[in-house]
């Protein structure tokens, strides 16, 4: 796939904008980004999330995939363009409205964002601050469904018997799972996760992009992850998008991408060094 036809059609083999008549979809049109005037960090992408499936977001340091991730949750406020999710432009929210969409969209964080001296139990329920009255949220009195639920995330993310442990006490791996599990609580419509794996060794990189895969297969959650890991992409992902200099550069399935493919994400002969 070129990265011109990229731009026009995605991997789930839907136009570009088609996506704005389907309420399941995630469309992304026009996306800009400045943070200072004249210096574009996101240079108009056009991308297409499909409503199902892990999509990896790869490509060299500074090329903006951070930056699409934060602009469709609003941790970032885009300079220009659609964010289209479930029928609402997330571009134009605030207030109220971008609180209540902000609950449909679980995030996972590269440094975790955990409350340190929280037990996981704890942070798990963070997760459904959003619906419950602050009131409970203060006194900790969440509904016994709410807790019901995350001893069950907690055995889905390999985590069973920990509930009672502060997160300072964790492991990277750990901690990371649990935040996997306080997303998986807000009950969300996609996950987005900015760098799961690049705080963790070799082997919980593995076990992370296992979990997120087998979430997104048996809960049937769209999850799109930046990843500098190229094979853990290949791997897990159903599909991969390709920023380079701002752009989009490639969207397709992990194994049409080619050496080529990763030369021009990349830049150079020599991009795995």
């Amino acid at each position: 796939m070129t990265a011109g036809s990229a731009l026009r059609k995605t991997a789930a083999g839907l136009e570009v904008g088609a996506g704005a008549d389907d309420p399941r979809a995630l469309v992304i049109r026009g996306l800009v980004k400045e943070y200072r005037p004249g210096q574009l960090v996101l240079k108009g992408i056009n991308l297409v999330v499909p409503d199902t499936g892990l999509t990896a977001i790869i490509g060299p340091s500074g090329t903006g995939k951070s930056t699409l991730i934060r602009c469709i949750n609003r941790l970032v406020q885009p300079s220009a363009g659609e964010i289209l999710f479930r029928g609402e432009d997330l571009a134009k929210l605030s207030g109220r409205a971008l609180r209540r969409a902000r609950r449909r969209i679980g995030m996972v964080f590269q440094e975790y964002n955990l409350v340190e001296r929280l037990t996981v139990m704890e942070n798990l329920l963070c997760g459904r601050l959003g619906y419950v009255p602050a009131w409970r949220a203060w006194l900790r009195r969440f509904p016994g469904t709410d807790i019901a639920r995350a001893f069950d995330l907690l055995d889905a993310v390999g985590l069973s018997g920990f509930a009672s442990r502060r997160a300072d006490a964790l492991s990277g791996g750990q901690r990371q799972r649990v935040g996997i599990a306080r997303a998986i609580m807000q009950e969300p419509e996609i996950v987005l996760a900015d760098e799961p794996t690049s705080s963790l060794d070799p082997k919980s990189s593995v076990e992370i992009m296992e979990i997120l895969s087998r979430l997104a297969a048996e809960r049937g959650v769209p999850v799109v992850v930046n990843i500098h890991n190229v094979a853990l992409a290949q791997r897990f992902a159903a599909r991969i998008v390709g920023m380079s200099g701002g752009h989009v550069v490639y969207d397709g399935p992990p194994g049409a991408l080619s050496e080529r493919d990763l030369r021009g994400i990349y830049g150079g002969e020599n991009w795995l060094e």
